[in-house]
């Protein structure tokens, strides 16, 4: 039986979050969803850790130190255009550069010290693009790519509910989580690889081609996937056994650590 968040045992490995910076009235707050805190309880059975973005940026290694994972979270908004490209951003893009910051330095530590790292979303666009790795800053309008953004007038349950079919390359980290090499995900984003980074390896592709996960060849456990395996962890067996992967690598960097 899954635990539920009460029931997690003492010394679960510790996995960091880092946060948006938000402002709610006057006031900025450092804020995370909470499907993403309990994809990590409930998926990989591990204490959600918030990691603050506060600018100037706190040291990476004080940040990190005494962590035993790693996953960078979606958001409503998006990488600053100038980190990947000469592009402008467009009007109403919505930015965090605080994020952008705390990521792009914690990103390059983490790998150097071994976490085990699951990036979702913009995490995963954050990851390729720290990689060297370009973006597409707007996906439906790239000619032959599909609209993958979700209808925001639909209720929660319908944006997130699987919407296409989405290929798993032969012998790949998600091929062998899956037990398959296709199954049916969400989609829930404007933007998406155009570039992908240097040794990162494309593990997934959306029908229209456009690549949906990537692993780092060698190192720890590194998995980056552009749909939303939190939604609902436990009722969906793939996006479950992708936390569960994640957390008995966290539960190993622990044992090491110990």
């Amino acid at each position: 039986m899954t635990p539920t968040p009460a029931s997690l045992p003492p010394g679960a490995p510790r996995v960091g979050l880092p946060t948006d910076r938000k402002l709610i009235g006057p006031h900025p707050f450092f804020a995370v969803g909470e499907k993403y805190v309990r994809g990590v309880v409930e998926g990989a059975e591990c204490l959600p850790i918030l990691l603050p973005a506060l600018q100037p940026v706190l040291p990476a290694d004080a940040l990190l130190g005494g962590l035993d994972g790693l996953l960078l979270t979606g958001s409503i908004s998006n990488i600053e255009p100038h980190h990947y490209s000469d592009e402008p951003s467009w009007e109403g893009n919505i930015h965090d550069p605080a994020r952008d910051e705390t990521n792009f330095a914690l990103i390059p530590r983490a790998i150097e010290m071994g976490l085990p790292i699951l990036a979702i979303c913009r995490g995963f666009q954050e990851i390729n693009v720290a990689f060297g790795g370009g973006l597409h800053q707007k996906v439906h309008e790239v000619p032959g790519l599909m609209d993958h953004r979700e209808n925001p007038e639909d209720p929660l349950d319908l944006q997130y509910a699987p919407r296409h079919a989405l290929s798993l390359v032969p012998g790949g980290l998600l091929a062998g989580i899956a037990g398959t090499d296709q199954v049916m995900v969400n989609s829930v984003h404007g933007q998406g690889v155009s570039r992908l980074g240097e040794g990162l390896v494309a593990e997934a592709f959306a029908p229209d081609g456009l690549i949906e996960a990537y692993r780092r060849e060698g190192g720890a456990f590194l998995l980056a996937v552009q749909w939303h395996p939190e939604w609902k962890v436990r009722e969906n067996p793939f996006n479950h056994a992708i936390f569960r992967a994640f957390g008995d690598a966290c539960r190993q960097r622990a044992q090491q650590r110990k």
